[in-house]
């Protein structure tokens, strides 16, 4: 099972959306990073079908997706960052209709069903208008339409959106175990809900493929970049808008934990710390408006 991204680029006007991206996706999690205005989205589209990329192909098992045609609907999986309801309508009734919408005959609808409201938590609800839930079990119902027929492909855009952090691991714990044999790729802004669960991340920026790796191997470019020191909390803001912070905790005794990332150290004491998967994101998507491309 292979889904190859071969030279994609996404032109709108001036700007290239997505600029001749390469990939070679296998089953297991994997993990897309990127600001905001990176182009993860106009990605995930063209590998849903629903949007022709400018040039380039994608292809699964060798076959491009154009020619596949309904093929490769059957078999894909699709949450976008925002996608519609029918309010009206019951989280049971929403998820027969999507069954219907995808061809799964209505005996093994409902069994799914069933199956996909309790792995999701939303069994309790399932007679419930969509319109009375709350934004996260909206959030879940768009979850659980995804997995109705039980996809090789799963695209998945911002799903954690509006979970709280129980239904986070739960949906986590969820997706491991559905990526066996099966081809995952997760768009999130909360990194941590992909840095154990993801076997490979790819991140990009500004519309091209800026890294790709493990967990471990991604981590390695801010080695020697993340730094722990302990300042008066009376200075603590005064730090605030002179480094790239990565964390910053009040202690006991009048004292603030400073974790932060620099080439250097720029604070009296500071250690390195072991780096973790937020750190490269912050570094390289930084929040002051400065770009950082060392890696």
């Amino acid at each position: 099972m292979e889904l190859l991204i071969d030279h994609v680029s996404k032109q709108f006007g001036d700007k290239k959306a997505v600029d001749d991206i390469s990939l070679k996706l296998t089953p297991g999690v994997w993990g897309l990073l990127g600001a905001n205005g990176a182009g993860k989205t106009t990605l995930m589209r063209i590998i849903a079908g629903i949007m022709e990329p400018t040039s380039g192909r994608v292809e699964y098992n060798g076959v491009p997706i154009q020619t596949l045609g309904e093929r490769y609907r059957d078999l894909f999986g699709y949450l976008p960052q925002e996608f519609g309801f029918c309010h009206e309508l019951t989280v049971w009734d929403y998820l027969e209709y999507i069954s219907a919408l995808k061809g799964i005959p209505e005996g093994r609808s409902r069994r799914k069903i069933r199956q996909l409201l309790e792995q999701v938590s939303l069994t309790e609800v399932c007679r419930k208008r969509i319109s009375n839930l709350s934004g996260g079990m909206k959030r879940r119902v768009g979850i659980a339409q995804a997995l109705l027929n039980d996809p090789e492909v799963l695209i998945l855009d911002e799903p954690t959106g509006g979970l709280d952090p129980g239904e986070r691991v739960r949906f986590r714990n969820l997706l491991s175990e559905f990526a066996h044999n099966r081809i995952v790729l997760i768009s999130t802004h909360v990194v941590p809900d992909v840095e154990y669960t993801a076997s490979c991340h790819v991140v990009i920026k500004d519309g091209s493929l800026l890294a790709i790796g493990t967990t471990e191997e991604l981590v390695r470019l801010v080695e020697g970049k993340v730094w722990d020191c302990t300042v008066p909390a009376e200075r603590a803001s005064e730090y605030e808008h002179k480094l790239q912070l990565a964390d910053l905790r009040n202690e006991r005794g009048g004292e603030t934990s400073i974790r932060y990332l620099a080439d250097q150290p720029s604070i009296a004491g500071s250690v390195p710390a072991v780096p973790r998967l937020e750190d490269l994101y912050l570094w390289l998507f930084p929040q002051n408006g400065e770009q950082n491309w060392r890696v």
